[in-house]
């Protein structure tokens, strides 16, 4: 597929993604239903997109690749968070005094709860909240450190009760949580038997749109070092065109287990940086992790942990200054493929978890089913 085409292709999806609303069959009204929301400016029409100052010309991320242990392996999930937020602890002040001065200290998925198999109400209790003692604890790092701390992490809300969340927190260098990043949507139809239990936007967009605002579905945090977006999602280049679209520059990625290729293509095609963090651990005949990476604009690898299953820590300079002069938002063929993007449907719609907590899928296999009841490619 020719790099033009794949342009058009991201492009036309996000217009959908993010300004389309369902549209359903219902019971006819006598009286017309409220008027929507009015939508907030969500892209500039000219191609520019909001920033606030640099505080300098060249900002250096750090990738800290870390191997974590699973909190079922402690006598109690309190001792297991101690130890894995220690070895966190390590690693940053290794990194802050090894190397350049970072600015962005960037952690994978889970350096801190680890993965979490079994049941949902297993998995509830190795989860954090955000905020909480485990952030107070980084916003330290940060503050001793002078940089923006990123990590990944299972956490709970008591707004959304019995919900597993993934969140990416973002802690400033003043050591205050300054944003939180859900994740979009799961990757689907990845496993055979099962499906990804976590809560995303997606899942519950409708709830999340109006406790937070359409803006917060894809948001981006304006820093004195650039623009910045945080996503675990995965091989899905409609979320990462609508980042783009929303005036990111450094798209942050965290993951246990990714594809290379689907983070260099990203960056080539939204025109930004990107990182990727992953986990570490021993390869199995399965799967590999490690292998960390700094991707530029044009989509080369510019740092590379070399190993699999070690803590690593990886940098890279970015000339942020230079890269924002004159920069404007990626240019697709929105136009061109609307005809075509009007007429497709998603096979999962939206809001399939906002559902009674009792009905809650209680494992991977329960979550097919769910998707499986709700498909619109099996009607």
């Amino acid at each position: 597929m020719k790099f033009t085409h794949i342009l058009a292709m991201l492009a036309a999806s996000v217009s959908t993604a993010c300004m389309a609303t369902d549209q359903g069959a219902g019971p006819a009204k006598s009286q017309a239903a409220p008027a929507a929301p009015e939508m907030p400016v969500l892209v500039h029409a000219d191609g520019s997109y909001p920033t606030v100052p640099l505080a300098k010309d060249k900002v250096v991320v750090k990738v800290l690749q870390t191997t974590v242990d699973s909190l079922s392996d402690f006598p109690t999930v309190e001792e297991g968070l101690d130890h894995n937020l220690k070895h966190m602890e390590d690693i940053a002040r290794k990194a802050c005094t090894t190397g350049k001065k970072p600015d962005f200290l960037l952690f994978h998925e889970f350096p801190l709860t680890g993965y979490s198999g079994g049941t949902r109400d297993e998995k509830l209790k190795y989860t954090v909240q955000v905020p909480g003692p485990e952030t107070e604890r980084l916003g330290k790092i940060a503050k001793e450190c002078d940089t923006y701390v990123i990590f990944g992490t299972y956490a709970t809300d008591d707004a959304w009760p019995d919900h597993i969340l993934s969140l990416n927190p973002v802690i400033g260098r003043d050591g205050k949580i300054a944003k939180v990043f859900w994740k979009s949507r799961n990757i689907k139809r990845i496993y055979p038997n099962e499906e990804i239990t976590t809560t995303t936007i997606e899942a519950v967009r409708d709830k999340y749109r109006e406790m937070y605002g359409p803006e917060e579905e894809f948001p981006v945090l304006q820093t004195e070092y650039g623009n910045i977006a945080v996503s675990t999602v995965q091989v899905d280049p409609f979320i990462f065109a609508a980042f783009a679209m929303r005036g990111t520059e450094i798209m942050i990625r965290t993951a246990t287990l990714f594809f290379e290729d689907d983070v260099t293509s990203m960056a080539r095609v939204n025109n930004f940086y990107s990182t990727m963090t992953n986990i570490a651990f021993p390869t199995t005949g399965e799967y590999k992790a490690g292998e960390s990476i700094i991707v530029d604009p044009m989509g080369k690898i510019i740092a590379k942990d070399p190993s699999v299953d070690q803590d690593g820590i990886i940098e890279a300079e970015i000339p942020i200054a230079e890269f924002r002069k004159g920069r404007k938002l990626p240019s697709y063929a929105l136009e061109m493929v609307q005809p075509v993007f009007d007429q497709y449907v998603q096979e999962f719609p939206l809001n399939h978890l906002d559902i009674p907590r009792e009905d809650l899928p209680q494992t991977g296999a329960d979550m097919k089913v769910l998707l499986e009841s709700v498909s619109r490619y099996n009607r």
